[in-house]
């Protein structure tokens, strides 16, 4: 987030203190099977960048928290919307919020793949699963894209704020989709987001987020 480093514990903290009812993060699997959370999924070691993938939780720096670390230090009255980077980190994801008391109904899994989404409902079928993608890779156009995303018990469809229009966002909520919006950073973008309709935003602003929610809305419900 604007405020603090992204995907660090601070950030996770900060952005609840300000008044966000929701988190997002981006999750990888180790070596050893922790899920972390990081954006590159790379560390720099002796002049070169290597994968998290291929390394023990051990060697990572200090500032990669894992995803268990979150729930310890931020409790589980949130929703919580994770970009799976690996596939592995679907399951683990899960299976690391179970087991801190996280309700996977509050547990929105994200992947930039349709086709791995759909896999992921017949193995996952408690959590909520999100195609997240842009307009101009549907292929098929939004309405069949709904269709198909709908007809598999898919939770919702995330694009870039600039994607969305007030009729395409009717559209997804007539398949029974949620409509979510990425990359909403000015006030002007969140207030026409959430005029559109869109059902989340995400945003590093946090505090202009608020600001823009209540003008729109009223006060964000509180995380309970």
């Amino acid at each position: 987030m604007a405020h603090a480093p992204e995907n660090t514990l601070a950030a996770f903290v900060l952005a609840l203190k300000l008044g966000a009812n929701g988190l997002e993060t981006d999750a990888w699997t180790t070596a050893d099977g922790h899920v972390v959370l990081d954006h590159d999924g790379t560390v720099k070691r002796i002049g070169r960048r290597k994968p998290i993938s291929s390394m023990q939780l051990s060697s990572l720096p200090s500032h990669i928290p894992t995803l268990s670390s979150l729930f310890e230090t931020c409790g589980t009255s949130f929703d919580l919307s994770i970009d799976i980077k690996d596939e592995q980190s679907f399951a683990r994801s899960v299976d690391t919020a179970r087991q801190s008391g996280f309700d996977e109904s509050r547990l929105w899994l994200c992947h930039y793949s349709s086709a791995v989404v759909i896999e992921q409902r017949r193995l996952l079928p408690n959590v909520r699963l999100v195609d997240s993608t842009r307009i101009t890779r549907m292929k098929e156009g939004l309405e069949m894209r709904c269709a198909k995303l709908s007809s598999y018990g898919i939770d919702a469809l995330n694009m870039h704020h600039s994607d969305w229009t007030g009729g395409s966002s009717t559209l997804v909520h007539k398949f029974g989709l949620h409509a979510f919006g990425w990359d909403a950073q000015f006030d002007y973008v969140l207030s026409n987001s959430l005029r559109m309709g869109l059902d989340a935003v995400y945003s590093d602003h946090v505090d202009t987020m608020v600001d823009a929610y209540a003008a729109e809305i009223g006060h964000v419900p509180r995380c309970n």
